[in-house]
């Protein structure tokens, strides 16, 4: 009974104990879910989101690059076709974070306060690693958000928005999206 003890006590003393996790998406590369349920200070609007493993702003610079934007509104209705049909793409970057509590380095500073001494490792309590997602909505000519359940267009946005990403992710180079052949 001892040496369990022990055992849960050294483990529990040696652990960072996760507080917060950012969201890992199952068995697909993207979620389409309300922003606000995403992250609390978005918008309630349904969107597109996936996780961007890029530097901050390659997905500006990308957008701007592929509809030739030359900086002018890049991230608010990006105009696009399907079906000879206009659609507005908006985007936004977040970041949410995975923090943990460092329990080992709590302990040594509450021991070496005990002794009269200053703490060691107070700005070092809790480590965190941030992970960035990108978040679209796309509305159509009546303003009305194209990702909802009852758009009629649902399923050919999620395609577009589906091939969008798989670019962005593919490419590096972004002016060569300048001399593809549009079909």
């Amino acid at each position: 009974m001892k040496k369990s003890a022990i055992l849960v006590l050294a483990i529990l003393l040696s652990s960072c104990i996760p507080t917060k996790i950012a969201p890992k998406f199952k068995n697909q590369d993207y979620k389409v879910i309300s922003a606000r349920k995403f992250k609390k200070k978005l918008p309630r609007e349904t969107s597109f989101i996936f996780k961007d493993p890029k530097d901050a702003d390659e997905f500006y610079n990308y957008i701007n690059t592929k509809f030739q934007l030359k900086d002018i509104n890049v991230d608010n209705n990006v105009e696009f076709q399907i079906n000879n049909n206009s659609y507005y793409l908006s985007f936004r970057e977040t970041e949410i974070q995975d923090k943990s509590l460092n329990l080992p380095l709590v302990v040594i500073d509450a021991k070496r306060e005990q002794n009269g001494n200053d703490p060691l490792f107070e700005d070092n309590y809790v480590s965190r690693q941030g992970h960035w997602y990108l978040i679209l909505t796309v509305y159509d000519e009546n303003i009305e958000n194209c990702l909802v359940d009852d758009h009629p267009m649902k399923s050919s946005i999620l395609q577009y928005l589906k091939d969008l990403k798989q670019e962005y992710l593919t490419t590096h180079n972004y002016e060569e999206l300048l001399f593809e052949k549009k079909s």
